[in-house]
């Protein structure tokens, strides 16, 4: 994380768009006719509306992303910024959000996740006017959903395959295959790039490709690099490739039939004087079409003759090069084929496809960095869409060094999933990575056992505890049969469980666990091991939950003596086990202490941290519940002000931590006597706490429970009698019918049945 700038604290409705953040694709270097779709594009400019949105649909290769990059390049559509979006799976859509966030403000880059990035992106373009969003590849309308119904008063363009669902479209734009002038013109246009040409057979080329941009173009490519060749004689050459090679297990439409043919006539002529070309396109096959950092050739062939493939590829325009991103792109259909088995010769070329995939993947782990930190986000969000592509594309389960790789990049890419707060693509990838590893390796290797425990986080971190803590206890049992009960891994495993009890109120379980996980740590490790920290702040926050504060504080206390002297006086851990401490000397009433010390912490961790740093956001909000009972009403106030002012400013307004903080502001209005501000805001937190996070979260539970106080306090007893029994309801099933909270639910139940304000239940 970073000190953020002032700059960056600003409003976003108060943030201009820097100049030089459109982020176009290159101008197509051939490009013919088109010329009625370019005017029904260039008509829409002329419809009123709050927010223009186009849809530009057609075949693969049929030139629909060519046509757009093309208008918008050329055109004068007079919006600004232009941003291009890759919208093929809901994923790739965030990271070009966060991408527009990042262009925005870059400072924010390493201070927030691609989550937070992406909602901010979508307030800039709610509040912002005149902007021009391309959204290239669309396959499923509901990846775009939140644009849609969040962007205004700016302009929209959609290019998909998909012909239907554009009811909301002002203009829809269908793409079909040249006109045979067109494609004859884009032919010579191509193929005579470096003077002219014998164009015998030009029309009866372009027909036998069936007009279609993507295999004019290669094929022109081609005919340019062997001048000696007429278009008559590339059409002999494709006749010795059927269409049929290409069909292998399935239906395969037209367009991927004739880029099938095309390929192989290219690929035979490459490979013949650079045999590194074909390693490379099967390479290239696995990945994300766009921005392939060139350090995912590694190992293919030595440099020279890898940069001449890729050279040779490139003039043949198989793929393009982007010299100032160190990338390649390549077309989908391309890929398509040279993932696809030559029916011709099948089992080599099935068995050649499978090491390129395995290679693909050993190649993409290697560049994956290892624990998510923010100096690493960066190189994590390009390769995303590598790992979603490569993964998309994982059916060879009967390859064990293939298994054992994706299981490596499923789980290190969920793990960065959960920390960036993409906790159920996260969840997804996790699971697939455990089904992998028990296939690969069994049910008892060590990473099978890791796997298991990152998944456990991953529903921990959604709320998901029925299902996290059989999983903590199945792998704190498999550990320590067979790592042994002593093993880091097993220490690891039972502190996770022990606080993941301690999450759902099993204090009577969580307790003895932190006590053994801090004795055995002591033993293994030694009493100077950082994580004896962790450890003991988990069991002193487990004392101080139970009521054992004398205990909790005297924890506390030789937890920050002993790391002060260990990690130093300055460590953000310190800085945790402060805050703690004060949180132990406010539950035990010693007021005074607690709010001098979350002073002391909140001053820290702005001047060591930057004053929105999550954990500084969370000092503040520490230090206005201590104002708050100290009756320090108007200093409370003021800090939970800015603290949920913070939250909606970089984490969004519907980020679980901004649900609290408008929680806590409307406790202190309620505290303040300003019952109908604190009401307003309650009933907004409880209505957005189910809405984002569902009716059985804890947080739901506690927005539920902190409105019914609310009600009480505004004489609604009724209504407050309503939601406390909804919130038994929610809590008994989960926590049990001994648990603290579920006790004092019921006993408020009772007191407003006793008073006559509800009926006996």
């Amino acid at each position: 994380m970073v000190n953020l700038p002032l700059e960056a604290l600003r409003p976003i409705a108060e943030i201009d768009a820097p100049p030089g953040i459109d982020n176009l694709p290159v101008q197509p270097t051939h490009f013919v006719g088109r010329e009625r779709e370019l005017e029904r594009l260039d008509a829409a400019l002329l419809v009123s509306g709050p927010v223009l949105v186009q849809a530009v649909h057609g075949l693969g290769g049929i030139g629909k992303t060519t046509l757009v990059a093309q208008w918008a390049a050329t055109r004068d559509h007079g919006h600004a910024p232009l941003r291009w979006i890759t919208a093929d799976t809901a994923a790739s859509v965030e990271r070009g959000l966060a991408e527009f966030a990042t262009a925005l403000q870059p400072v924010l880059a390493q201070a927030l996740t691609v989550a937070q990035l992406a909602d901010r992106a979508l307030q800039w373009l709610s509040t912002h006017h005149d902007w021009l969003v391309v959204l290239d590849n669309v396959e499923n309308h509901s990846d775009i959903a939140d644009i849609l119904a969040r962007a205004h008063s700016g302009r929209i363009l959609i290019t998909s395959r998909r012909a239907t669902g554009w009811q909301t479209a002002t203009t829809i734009v269908r793409i079909d295959v040249l006109d045979p002038d067109e494609s004859v013109a884009l032919l010579i246009d191509t193929m005579t790039i470096d003077g002219p040409r014998n164009s015998d057979g030009d029309s009866e080329l372009c027909a036998a490709l069936g007009h279609l941009p993507l295999a004019i173009d290669q094929a022109g490519a081609y005919l340019a690099q062997n001048p000696l060749l007429t278009p008559r004689d590339y059409l002999t050459m494709l006749s010795l490739y059927p269409a049929e090679m290409f069909q292998h297990g399935a239906e395969v439409t037209d367009p991927q039939r004739t880029i099938a043919r095309i390929w192989q006539v290219t690929v035979d002529k490459v490979t013949t004087a650079h045999p590194a070309a074909i390693d490379v396109l099967r390479r290239l096959a696995w990945f994300a079409p766009d921005d392939i950092p060139v350090n995912l050739f590694a190992g293919l062939a030595a440099p020279p003759a890898l940069h001449a493939a890729i050279g040779a590829l490139a003039a043949y325009n198989m793929i393009s090069v982007h010299s100032g991103s160190a990338s390649v792109s390549i077309h989908r259909l391309v890929q398509a084929v040279a993932r696809t088995p030559d029916i011709d010769n099948l089992h080599d070329s099935e068995a050649a496809l499978e090491r390129a995939h395995a290679d693909a993947a050993a190649v993409l782990l290697r560049a994956l960095p290892g624990h998510p930190h923010p100096s690493t986000w960066a190189t994590w969000r390009r390769l995303l869409p590598h790992v979603d592509t490569l993964i998309a594309h994982h059916d060879h389960h009967n390859n064990a060094n293939l298994l054992a790789t994706t299981t490596d990049i499923l789980n290190l890419t969920g793990q960065f999933l959960d920390d960036q707060g993409s906790h159920n693509q996260a969840i997804d990838y996790i699971q697939r990575a455990l089904i992998d590893s028990e296939r690969a390796v069994g049910t008892d290797h060590p990473r099978t056992l890791t796997t298991r425990n990152n998944l456990a986080l991953a529903y921990r971190s959604v709320g998901r505890f029925a299902e996290a803590i059989p999983l903590y206890e199945r792998t704190l049992a498999d550990r320590e049969r067979v790592l042994g009960i002593d093993h880091l891994d097993t220490l690891t495993s039972r502190n996770n469980l022990a606080d993941a009890y301690r999450s759902v109120g099993r204090f009577a379980e969580a307790i003895p666990l932190y006590e053994r996980a801090l004795a055995d740590s002591t033993e293994a490790l030694g009493i100077e091991h950082p994580s004896i920290v962790s450890s003991r702040n988990n069991l002193a926050a487990a004392y101080e939950s139970t009521g054992r504060l004398t205990e909790a504080i005297a924890l506390f206390e030789l937890t920050i003596d002993d790391s002060e002297r260990i990690l130093g006086t300055d460590h953000p851990t310190i800085l945790t086990s402060r805050n703690n401490l004060a949180a132990a000397y406010q539950s035990a009433g010693r007021l005074a202490e607690a709010v001098q010390l979350f002073e002391l912490t909140l001053d820290a961790r702005e001047r060591i941290l930057g004053v929105d740093h999550p954990d500084t956001l969370t000092s503040r909000n520490n230090l206005a519940a201590a104002y708050q009972s100290a009756g320090r009403l108007a200093e409370a106030v003021q800090l939970f002000e800015l603290t949920l002012d913070a939250r909606e400013r970089i984490q969004g307004i519907d980020h679980p931590h901004t649900l609290t903080a408008r929680n806590n502001l409307a406790t202190a209005y309620q505290s303040s006597g300003r019952l109908t501000e604190a009401l307003s805001l309650l009933e907004l937190a409880m209505t957005e706490c189910e809405q984002l996070l569902g009716a059985d979260h804890p947080d739901t539970f506690v927005a539920r429970c902190v409105l019914a106080e609310g009600y009480e306090r505004a004489n609604r007893l009724s209504d407050a009698g309503q939601l406390y029994e909804r919130a038994l309801a929610d809590i008994e099933p989960a926590f049990g019918p001994d648990h603290p909270s579920t006790l004092f639910i019921r006993s408020i139940l009772a007191r407003l049945r006793g008073q006559g304000h509800l009926a006996d239940g």
